[in-house]
């Protein structure tokens, strides 16, 4: 009996190498994703700007790297004594404002010599729900616990999104013209919408992508909604909140994501470096072992191979020191 309607995505008409620089930006999505890239060894950066969950926010972010441009100082506030800026993450917080700034510029000059040279850019919705000031009409990424009345929420339109989408991405590749776009929504519901309020956001983000697909050549969509939730729609993959993926369904997303991006030299490259790390991650319980000994230095001969395609001095060095603390058994 087959118990799921397996979703198979289609291979994508380009692939993702491991010399191929990735930013990853916005929601969870970009988070999972972009960790499991960093483990096997792609060129990426995940979330600079720390997690971000609707469209204008993620973009306006973007826009502040491609042109280098630092936040307006009306954006900056201070809540129990920590700065934050209304446009980033609360993770980038400070104890005072001109370490902020510093903070927050630096990245965006890391950020934007990132994006000239980045070959894909995956951009990952969670909400199409969005949070405006009401002394200034801007909108937030993050209203840092802020009181609620400062703040007035809508919900983004189809066509606002596609437009702002289309702008920052022509925006890049004024600087890379050769960067490709894909696009995910994020399957993490927002219950704090409540679940028809998310069901409507999650639908303006799906009617989004789809526009900007059409509105914007090298773009593509990679169905992660439609995974988990038509796909594994079962609690088993979810977590005990019964909101966030577990671990075996992001196992299964990023297979899927594998499948449509990754050409058959970069799967096989995973699949040894899966099993170089669970080498990596064994305990052997008598460490003076001959047997055990020849296993650090089959391992550690692996590692010099893939030297020549990915950085691996890290585990080098990790491996080295394992020999040289595993003592030979009298």
């Amino acid at each position: 009996m087959n118990l799921r309607t397996e979703l198979n995505v289609r291979p994508s008409a380009w692939s993702i190498g491991l010399r191929d620089p990735v930013l990853t930006a916005g929601s969870c999505f970009a988070d999972i994703i972009g960790r499991r890239l960093v483990a096997n060894k792609f060129k990426s950066m995940v979330n600079p700007f720390g997690t971000t969950y609707h469209p204008l926010a993620i973009h306006k972010l973007l826009s502040y790297a491609i042109y280098q441009e630092a936040p307006a100082p009306h954006t900056y506030l201070e809540n129990q004594d920590i700065a934050y800026n209304y446009d980033f993450h609360s993770s980038l917080s400070a104890l005072g404002r001109p370490t902020l700034q510093k903070t927050i510029q630096e990245l965006i000059g890391i950020t934007h010599y990132f994006i000239k040279d980045c070959r894909f850019l995956l951009l990952t919705y969670g909400t199409a729900w969005v949070y405006e000031r009401v002394d200034t009409g801007e909108v937030v990424a993050n209203c840092h616990k802020m009181n609620a009345s400062l703040f007035t929420q809508r919900l983004a339109t189809v066509e606002e999104i596609t437009s702002s989408a289309v702008e920052v991405v022509n925006a890049i590749r004024s600087i890379n013209p050769s960067v490709r776009v894909i696009l995910t929504v994020s399957p993490v519901r927002h219950v704090r919408d409540t679940l028809p309020l998310n069901s409507l956001s999650k639908s303006t983000l799906r009617v989004a992508c789809h526009e900007i697909s059409q509105a914007i050549a090298d773009t593509e969509y990679f169905p992660a909604y439609e995974i988990l939730m038509d796909d594994l729609r079962d609690y088993r993959f979810y977590r005990d909140d019964l909101i966030h993926p577990t671990e075996l369904a992001e196992d299964i997303i990023w297979l899927k994501f594998g499948d449509a991006f990754f050409d058959k030299d970069t799967k096989a490259f995973i699949k040894q470096w899966e099993h170089v790390l669970e080498n990596l991650a064994h305990k052997p319980f008598h460490p003076g072992r001959p047997s055990h000994r020849q296993f650090l230095v089959k391992t550690l001969d692996e590692l010099n191979q893939l030297s020549a395609h990915v950085n691996v001095a890290h585990e080098i060095e990790q491996v080295k020191s394992m020999l040289m603390e595993s003592p030979i058994d009298p």
